[in-house]
């Protein structure tokens, strides 16, 4: 893991340039913010979410990407219903502490 602040989650084998780390969580934190319905931790290796329809374009923009630098990451996209946008999200044992902070971050906000 890398000590950069706020970036703890991020594994050594991430291979997105340091100075780009923190702009790559912006995004991951600004879709999970704006997009995200309901998290289901499927089990320890596989977290699903439920997303904004709208959400798609920029989603699979941003999982392109993330496969590209942290290749351990296995992503699946789909529309069950037409009405619900679903991400699978998988990852090996040795990097479920980074399932763990996606699931975290991905939670929605306590509502007051």
């Amino acid at each position: 893991m890398t000590d950069e602040p706020g970036t703890s989650w991020v594994p050594d084998a991430c291979t997105l340039p340091t100075p780009d780390r923190p702009l790559r969580l912006a995004e991951f934190d600004r879709l999970l913010r704006d997009a995200v319905h309901d998290v289901d931790r499927r089990s320890a290796r596989h977290l699903r979410l439920r997303l904004d329809t709208t959400a798609e374009p920029a989603l699979r923009d941003l999982i392109a990407r993330e496969s590209a630098c942290c290749s351990f990451f296995t992503f699946a996209l789909a529309r069950p219903d037409g009405d619900a946008l679903t991400l699978d999200i998988r990852v090996p044992a040795a990097h479920v502490d980074v399932l763990d902070a996606l699931t975290e971050r991905a939670a929605p906000a306590p509502r007051p």
